[in-house]
């Protein structure tokens, strides 16, 4: 069986320096909010291309979008009820992170070509209420354009990246996570840089709304014993901080391992009956977290990959407006999402593919 994703091969690869961090962290009986953590932010801060105070770790990827939207509201830029755009085809991590807040989500029809928020769609959405644009670079895929730009500059609007699946994507030469106001990533272990564990961080470029994330994350005190407001434990391990200081070092080489896959099967996946990542921005670098086909076929298209020993997953069955969670919209018809919630598929890709599996995967979608 070709594995989705071998995460146990992946991190075979750093075995005995993630065995060492481990070692460093257990012998130095420090276990949260120590020099594992500075060291992290510091490196991504380097990554990034921001100062160190502009990165700050925290327990997962919700959080970070959490933390950032609630900051926003601290410091007066936002208020309860006002409204975030956010793209309705997206993990529901995204919508989560707006509605904690008691903000209100505006969703906006992807395009059916990129399957990221549809810019063209965003200005018909925006009121007197709304405060900021969530863009999600969904699947590793670079989702911007200058016209995004000139939007929030004519609104005077925040723009916040769940950056969550693009760690090293670049538009133009600038960083994902560096192109908005502030950027929330997840490092699950699954992602590009993945922890053994859950983890995140929030990078911005306010190094006020920094000290704010930082400060909400540690139960809303800065000061021991002394509260700021009223805030959350979300914190990184020192262990998981400790893992990501060695995988982030080789992040950039698994992302162009990544572009060669899904540049192989571009080129070589023939199937008039499978849809293809559209290549329509050559300026844009993405980074592959996920290769999404479509195909009007997609559970028996499943089937067939299973049966010829190809895992796949499907990058998500059901829409944010769809879920059980937001009852409230489950009337609401959003087709371009639905349909793509219907028709994708997600191939294997992985940095530790070989070239033979590879080909494998092109070859029997091919004859399918």
């Amino acid at each position: 069986m070709i594995k989705f994703l071998d995460l146990q091969k992946i991190n075979a690869q750093y075995a005995g320096e993630l065995k060492q961090a481990a070692v460093e962290v257990i012998d130095s009986g420090w276990f949260l909010q120590g020099e594992q953590n500075k060291k992290f932010e510091s490196k991504l801060a380097r990554f990034e291309g921001l100062p160190e105070e502009n990165v700050v770790t925290v327990a997962n990827g919700l959080d970070a979008l959490r933390l950032i939207l609630r900051a926003y509201i601290e410091t007066g830029v936002m208020k309860e009820g006002d409204e975030v755009i956010v793209p309705a085809n997206t993990y529901i991590a995204s919508v989560l992170a707006i509605t904690d807040n008691r903000l209100k989500p505006v969703l906006v029809e992807p395009s059916i070509e990129t399957y990221n928020i549809d810019i063209d769609q965003i200005e018909k959405a925006i009121t007197s209420k709304t405060k900021a644009i969530m863009i999600v670079h969904l699947y590793g895929r670079v989702a911007w354009s200058e016209k995004l730009e000139d939007l929030v500059k004519k609104y005077n609007l925040k723009i916040i990246e769940d950056n969550a699946q693009a760690i090293g994507a670049v538009w133009h030469g600038r960083n994902t996570g560096t192109l908005g106001d502030a950027a929330g990533f997840s490092f699950y272990p699954g992602k590009n840089l993945g922890a053994l564990g859950d983890s995140g961080a929030v990078v911005c470029h306010d190094a006020e709304l920094a000290k704010v994330v930082r400060t909400l994350a540690n139960y809303g005190s800065s000061q021991k014993y002394v509260f700021d407001y009223s805030g959350y434990n979300s914190r990184m391990d020192e262990i998981q901080a400790a893992f990501l200081s060695v995988k982030i070092d080789h992040v950039l080489d698994e992302n162009q391992r990544r572009r060669e896959i899904a540049d192989y099967y571009c080129k070589n996946v023939t199937n008039p009956k499978i849809i293809l990542p559209q290549q329509i921005d050559n300026q844009s670098e993405h980074v592959y977290h996920l290769f999404v086909v479509r195909t009007k076929e997609r559970d028996a298209f499943q089937q067939y990959l299973t049966n010829n020993g190809i895992q796949t997953l499907i990058h998500y069955p059901i829409p944010p407006h769809k879920q059980a969670c937001y009852k409230e919209w489950n009337n609401e018809s959003y087709p371009v999402t639905e349909q793509i919630h219907n028709e994708v598929l997600s191939l294997p890709i992985s940095p530790v593919m070989t070239k033979e599996e590879v080909e494998k995967v092109v070859k029997t979608v091919n004859v399918y």
